[in-house]
């Protein structure tokens, strides 16, 4: 049996628009359209709330940091900075980017770009790229953003903790776009109208990176570095934590998100950092409803959706399993039971599309 192909210009991108998986109708739960209406209802108030909370607690930590430096002291605080620079800045682009956080559109734009900037995410690019995400959520061969493969790569799932393996990919693009090209796997999804504003940021990031790193050799301290750079690597094991019980384990070419997005109750801190990100279902089914609403929508919906998991330790004691065993057998996948009071699963969820074979549900 064919291993799967991840690459947006391989074979299984090509039999993903063939079988109609591309760019497919989902199965969405029935919600009247007046609720529907309020929930994605826009605010400025919380995001502005939640915004000067985690811009005024940077500025803090890295103040007291850099007072503390070079002392053992300042460790911490350095670490605390990361989370929120590394980890919570992905949310922020995220949510930012769907533009559903605040009301008004420049505050939202605002955020966006310099989340993208932390988290070096060309903000054009990944725009486009999350777009992909959403329309063709864990189609093999055609969303940019999947995360844990099958079989899994385990050593760079590993180094996914300490931010290598995708500072490596954000820094380089960053260069190949600011040299002016394209990745040919961008190219897919990114407009030829949307390539010079890719060009221009990417040009801006790499003065910035080249001015951080000038200052660092001027001053011959990596100082400037654990501000602006190094917390991205850091930093980055909160978002890496969170984000692989976003889908890992669960079917890949279904068009129903009850079957391959997570749903996982959290502490106040991590959904906070997270920006309540971890109601990763009721996201999917409804990403125009805005972060902050995102509880209510899932009070709403839940007779609907598979029991969430109950912690993060919960949820990985019912990814890892499913990990070690795609290892030997590909194929295998967690089957999330619903509660009696939700509808069916498609069908196609009994089909493995993308191999041509059925599925394994993992035990």
């Amino acid at each position: 049996m064919a291993r799967r192909d991840y690459s947006l210009l391989g074979p299984d991108a090509q039999r993903a628009v063939e079988t109609g998986l591309a760019a497919a109708e989902w199965y969405h739960t029935d919600i009247p359209r007046a609720e529907m209406k309020a929930l994605m209802a826009r605010t400025d108030a919380p995001a502005i709330r939640d915004t000067a909370i985690w811009l005024g607690l940077m500025v803090a930590f890295a103040g007291i940091a850099i007072w503390l430096w070079p002392s053992w002291w300042s460790v911490p605080f350095w670490l605390a900075y990361g989370v929120l620079y590394g980890s919570a800045s992905d949310s922020r682009w995220h949510e930012c980017g769907h533009g559903t956080a605040f009301r008004t559109a420049w505050m939202n734009t605002a955020v966006y770009h310099l989340a993208s900037f932390m988290i070096v995410r060309n903000p054009v690019t990944w725009r486009w790229s999350h777009a992909r995400h959403h329309t063709d959520t864990i189609i093999v061969g055609r969303d940019p953003e999947i995360a844990a493969m099958r079989p899994p790569a385990a050593a760079r799932m590993l180094l996914n903790f300490a931010g290598i393996p995708d500072i490596i990919a954000g820094l380089s693009r960053m260069l190949l776009n600011a040299a002016g090209r394209l990745d040919p796997e961008e190219a897919t999804f990114v407009p030829v109208s949307e390539v010079p504003k890719v060009i221009l940021v990417a040009r801006i990031w790499t003065a910035i990176y080249a001015a951080t790193i000038a200052l660092a050799l001027a001053t011959q301290s990596i100082l400037p570095l654990m501000v602006i750079g190094l917390p991205r690597l850091y930093g980055a094991w909160h978002f890496v934590l969170v984000g692989y019980l976003q889908h890992a384990g669960l079917a890949d070419n279904v068009t129903d998100h009850r079957l391959n997005s997570r749903t996982v109750l959290m502490n106040p801190v991590s959904r906070f950092i997270y920006w309540n990100m971890n109601y990763h279902v009721e996201h999917h089914m409804f990403p125009m409803v805005p972060y902050h609403r995102l509880p209510d929508l899932h009070a709403r919906i839940r007779h609907d959706l598979p029991a969430p998991a109950p912690s993060m330790w919960a949820a990985y004691r019912e990814v890892l399993p499913v990990l070690l065993r795609q290892l030997r057998h590909e194929d295998a996948f967690l089957r999330r039971d619903l509660p009696p009071t939700a509808r069916p699963y498609r069908a196609e969820f009994h089909a493995d599309v993308s191999a041509g074979a059925p599925g394994v549900p993992a035990e």
